[in-house]
């Protein structure tokens, strides 16, 4: 049978120490026993201290052999079918493909879970053991739900891999999204007329850009560099939204006017940034919270404020399959390569979206060059 029970001691003839069925000794001094065991199976080294521990170590790897469940991996020095060890493994994977923000939120996940799973056999979990693990977070549904997601993405990555034979049945995380609050198109503009008041130009373009284009969520504006601005054909490109799909947002002539008059920086430089540097993933939120604190407005966020606000206006005006296009939720990519009529129809939404907004682009930027 494959492998084998040895021992690094020898009697004092010489000889190695043979494996008796109940201990190694000498052939010809049964009286000389080890007192240390290894057992060598395949690529495989262990260490005991009793004769019967080895044994059934090396049992149950035959038996593992019968089964063809056998891997070599499983008992390898480093363990790299742990699950802290797979996890860093796959946390190292996906850092390249993924947001800093997102990743930054894969690995509190991971904390979480390797805390609780430790040096397990990835293996060797299922259903039971995510259900208790998920019954230990004291946070709420959503985030037990976006634990388990990144769990079942690396299960799925060790599968394609071929690490594990197949994904374990995971428990089903059952959560209600929370609505945000709006507010009207009235406030929307008075918290933009305090932010314009208080706040640098390029802060309040920004804010009164999120809550015209309402297919533009916070942070792929702020990744807007110049080089993704179209004046001539009115265009703002987001080349790497949420969504994963090219998006071309057509803008409003007004705005295109108000970007024109802007200094002209580098074609990589971000539109919203300082010295060449791009705006803090905060900062047009914190500069929305100060003019709602000023204005006494309390609950309502940047997102809810904006985008969320602008398109529940719009439903006085647009059927909900008109504005859905317009936020550009299951659009084709880019306006099918920018078919002038579906721009058309969306600027005309945009305009809707900005009546209330109303400013002279010229003397705008000469008050701000004034600033």
């Amino acid at each position: 049978m494959k492998g084998g029970i040895y021992s690094d001691e020898r009697c004092i003839c010489g000889k190695a120490l043979k494996d008796n069925g109940r201990s190694l000794s000498c052939p010809d001094h049964p009286q000389f026993k080890a007192t240390s065991f290894k057992v060598k199976f395949g690529g495989i080294t262990k260490r005991f201290k009793a004769y019967n521990a080895a044994d059934v170590f090396l049992n149950g790897v035959r038996h593992e052999t019968n089964r063809r469940t056998f891997d070599e991996r499983n008992y390898h020095k480093d363990n790299p079918l742990s699950f802290t060890n797979a996890s860093e493994r796959y946390k190292k994977h996906r850092q390249p493909n993924i947001k800093p923000t997102s990743y930054r939120s894969m690995c509190n996940h991971f904390d979480k879970a390797q805390a609780y799973f430790k040096d397990r056999n990835v293996r060797d979990l299922g259903f039971a053991d995510f259900e208790d693990f998920l019954a230990t977070l004291p946070q709420g549904q959503k985030t037990k739900k976006n634990v388990l997601t990144s769990i079942i993405a690396m299960y799925n990555w060790l599968k394609y891999r071929q690490e594990v034979y197949a994904a374990p049945d995971f428990p089903k995380v059952e959560f209600e999204l929370g609505y945000r609050k709006t507010v009207d198109k009235e406030t929307q503009q008075k918290i933009l007329d305090d932010i314009k008041a208080h706040e640098p130009f390029k802060v309040w373009m920004g804010i009164k850009f999120l809550s015209t284009y309402i297919s533009i969520r916070p942070m792929e504006l702020m990744n807007v560099k110049w080089s993704e601005i179209d004046l001539k054909n009115g265009y703002i490109y987001i080349p790497r939204p949420k969504e994963k799909k090219y998006k071309a947002v057509p803008i409003l002539q007004d705005d295109a006017l108000l970007l024109s008059g802007l200094p002209v920086e580098m074609p990589r430089m971000f539109l919203f940034g300082d010295n060449g540097k791009r705006f803090g993933e905060n900062r047009f939120y914190k500069a929305w919270k100060r003019a709602t604190t000023r204005l006494n407005v309390e609950g309502v966020d940047l997102y809810g404020g904006t985008r969320h606000s602008s398109a529940r206006a719009l439903r006085e005006y647009f059927s909900p399959e008109q504005i859905k296009r317009a936020t550009m939720h299951s659009t084709n990519a880019a306006f099918e390569r920018y078919f002038t009529m579906e721009a058309d129809d969306v600027r005309s939404i945009y305009q809707q979206s900005a009546k209330v907004i109303n400013f002279d682009p010229v003397l705008t930027l000469k008050n701000a060059g004034n600033k």
